[in-house]
């Protein structure tokens, strides 16, 4: 009998190798299916054949009203994904008869709109990496690249040396290692310029050889983390009072592009999104823009008060 450690055992395994999902995808995945196996193991099923759908339905309920960090709609919606994705893979392997987990809707999401700042805002943020430090140098190209690019931070952190081609293109990895080109432009290109001669040299003398494009004062490949504090860092310098985060970055990039003009099938192919139906949703944020702007102009798009 197939336990259920051994069901998403297996489900992992096959996410890893014939899907080709990135470890921080997979180790995402691990974290969900642990509490669904915990929920599991609390009801007394053990193996994937004794589930019901009586437990799925449980499950959510479950994870939004724990005494514990209970979870937030989103958070629910990510780990039922994970589920469905599990039962899906059990049934189509032959190890259970039915999916359980077929006709299972996450909570619905309120609508959330990406949060863009301004170019105002972004042009402070890359202000306050200016210094001839070598973490500064570095810090600007880093901030520069995420900007001029859009690239999430993990494949801004999983570029290496050779990813740049000729000074003028990117070549980034997605999620699905999915490859894709996306021009610099004059400021990153200058900002990363001088941080391979200024300031890589130095740090790669620190560590043992690596390709790796972004590297940490010990010589290392630079974490997410470390790129996460270097925003964070550079937020406080710039006197920011909003949140800031590497999507940010990301954010304001599509943005900025659909409202300087950019056809919406180009910001997808930049972003590395599937479906454009990801990056419309860029565009509700530039027409409220349009809306303010148009309510504030306009001498008859207000109401007027009668004198």
């Amino acid at each position: 009998m197939t336990t259920i450690q051994e069901a998403v055992d297996r489900y992992l395994r096959h996410v890893t190798v014939e899907r080709g999902l990135s470890p921080n995808t997979v180790a995402a995945y691990r974290r969900d299916l642990d509490l669904w196996r915990g929920h599991l193991e609390e009801a007394g099923r053990a193996s994937p054949g004794d589930v019901t759908v009586a437990d799925v339905a449980a499950f959510p309920v479950a994870l939004s009203t724990r005494p514990e960090r209970p979870l937030g709609a989103a958070s629910v919606a990510r780990v039922l994904s994970s589920v469905r994705g599990l039962h899906r893979f059990l049934l189509e392997e032959g190890l259970v008869d039915t999916d359980v987990a077929a006709t299972t809707r996450p909570p619905k999401l309120p609508s959330r709109l990406p949060k863009a700042i301004s170019v105002a805002q972004v042009e402070a943020l890359l202000a306050a990496t200016d210094g001839d430090d070598p973490a500064r140098v570095r810090d600007k190209a880093l901030l520069e690249l995420l900007y001029a690019t859009g690239a999430r931070v993990t494949e801004a952190v999983s570029l290496n040396v050779d990813d740049v081609i000729e000074g003028d293109v990117v070549r980034l990895f997605g999620k699905g290692g999915k490859q894709r080109i996306v021009p610099l432009g004059s400021f990153a290109r200058r900002a990363l310029d001088a941080y391979l001669v200024r300031a890589r040299p130095e740090f790669s003398a620190r560590g043992a050889a690596t390709p790796a494009l972004f590297l940490g004062v010990r010589g290392a490949r630079l974490s997410r983390q470390n790129a996460w504090l270097v925003i964070q860092a550079a937020a406080e310098r710039a006197e920011l009072d909003i949140d800031v985060s590497p999507h940010t970055f990301r954010h304001s990039f599509a943005t900025h592009l659909l409202e300087g003009g950019a056809d919406v099938r180009v910001v997808q192919e930049l972003l590395g999104h599937s479906s454009v139906a990801t990056t419309q949703i860029y565009t509700l944020v530039t027409a409220d823009a349009l809306r303010d702007m148009y309510s504030q102009a306009h001498p008859r798009a207000r109401r007027r008060t009668p004198s």
